[in-house]
């Protein structure tokens, strides 16, 4: 199984950490040693699958299919006013990611990142209705020459950081990473209108591989 870069740094610390609480527990409470261990293996066990990272390749590359950013479970599906980028009205499609979800954020197609902005914010549950315009969050515009799509990283009460790899003007391909939200968080997709939509409400999504819809 490989590990996203992210979680190196966190998954080192962590694995030195618990090391050392079980070594004080060993010589001084030796009777739990085997229950902390236990504990110690199953938390970091629980902190390692949050960083996986699967291989996903595309199905097929074609800039008219919206394949999933990201893993979880579609929570929106509504026309909606997206008031930051297009100041108009849009399809939006909003994916939950819980921390068992892989949290790895992908490129829904391929183009030139026409629009990019970090918004410092609070940090409500990533379902509520207003974590799209009020919590931490970063704003992406990718255009392939046809059309554009816009999507919102959001952190949620449990998600602290959210980690891009991407500038204004940079041209991105399908399928690529370009993203990273630890621990719960959102991501929304903001097509144009009369985009057919290929998911449903509450269901299982996985990047790369699910086509949310078709321009």
């Amino acid at each position: 199984m490989k590990i996203h870069k992210e979680g190196h740094r966190i998954l080192i610390s962590f694995a030195l950490l618990l090391t050392i609480i079980n070594l004080i527990v060993w010589k001084f409470w030796a009777i739990v040693f085997i229950l902390t261990t236990a504990v110690s293996v199953v938390l970091f066990l629980l902190v390692l699958q949050f960083f996986r990272n699967p291989r996903r390749e595309i199905m097929i590359a074609d800039d008219n299919i919206i394949y999933a950013p990201a893993d979880g479970k579609v929570v929106v599906i509504e026309e909606a006013h997206e008031g930051e980028y297009f100041e108009d009205k849009r399809l939006q499609v909003s994916i939950f990611m819980s921390p068992t979800n892989v949290h790895v954020n992908r490129n829904p197609i391929s183009g030139t990142i026409n629009y990019f902005r970090y918004h410092p914010g609070k940090y409500l549950v990533a379902w509520h209705p207003k974590s799209s315009t009020e919590n931490e969050r970063t704003t992406v515009v990718i255009g392939n020459g046809e059309g554009e799509v816009l999507l919102r990283q959001i952190a949620g009460a449990v998600a602290k950081r959210i980690v891009n790899y991407i500038n204004e003007g940079d041209i991105v391909k399908q399928g690529a990473d370009f993203g990273f939200i630890k621990f719960g968080s959102r991501v929304d997709l903001f097509l144009p209108l009369g985009t057919k939509i290929e998911v449903k409400m509450g269901q299982k999504v996985k990047g790369n591989k699910t086509v949310i819809a078709r321009l």
